[in-house]
């Protein structure tokens, strides 16, 4: 399997996707984080969440079905997301009673399907899968984000490691997409901004378009 970084995995350094996984927009230093033993220069480390209150876990519970649907393919159409897709197999495997092999032989929206019809996911497989959801399916609303925080990027990739978001101008842009996107679509984005790095995008916390 190739190993170079793709839209859907890098610990973003230099055209990093989008300030979730490190520099996602999930805004820009995002975040995702693996655990150490998933750790390599190219592949992001999955940290998860600092709030009890709000975990990628819980926000995959959150999920519409079609939401749920288009993570679902955008995951498992993903190259760099083989370790997270065998622990999917797995899970699927385990709760639908199918052997291992019988999922990993059905095509991706089969498996999507699947997935979607899963009421938990493991903090770290549902951190990966809102990642790569936001990044098939939110680029303009994350490049949106951006440009409101004056943020250099690429279609909503952050190209710096070292932005920080300014604290002073994180409402206004939260106002601003919620005008320009669908709320619960900014909502989402929002909170999985928070939960994935609350030390960086904490002040997101508060404002009104990041409440249920």
């Amino acid at each position: 399997m190739r190993r170079g970084p793709t839209p859907g995995a890098c610990a973003f350094a230099a055209k990093r996707p989008l300030g979730m996984i490190r520099r996602y927009a999930l805004g820009h230093h995002c975040v995702l984080t693996c655990p150490a033993r998933l750790t390599s220069p190219t592949r992001p480390r999955i940290a998860v969440m600092s709030d009890p209150k709000l975990t990628p876990s819980r926000l995959w519970k959150r999920l519409n079905a079609e939401q749920r649907m288009a993570a679902g393919r955008a995951f498992w159409l993903d190259e760099q997301a083989a370790q997270e897709q065998v622990q999917a197999v797995m899970l699927i495997s385990q709760q639908k009673k199918f052997r291992p092999k019988s999922v990993v032989a059905l095509d991706a929206d089969r498996k999507a399907r699947h997935l979607a019809s899963l009421g938990n996911l493991p903090d770290l497989l549902a951190a990966r899968v809102l990642v790569l959801y936001h990044l098939a399916e939110q680029r303009p609303m994350m490049a949106a984000f951006l440009d409101a925080l004056g943020i250099t990027h690429e279609n909503g990739l952050i190209e710096s490691d070292e932005v920080k978001p300014d604290p002073g101008k994180l409402a206004s842009a939260a106002a601003l997409i919620a005008s320009q996107f669908p709320r619960d679509s900014v909502t989402l984005y929002l909170q999985t901004l928070v939960c994935q790095d609350r030390d960086t995008w904490g002040g997101l916390a508060t404002v009104p378009e990041a409440q249920d």
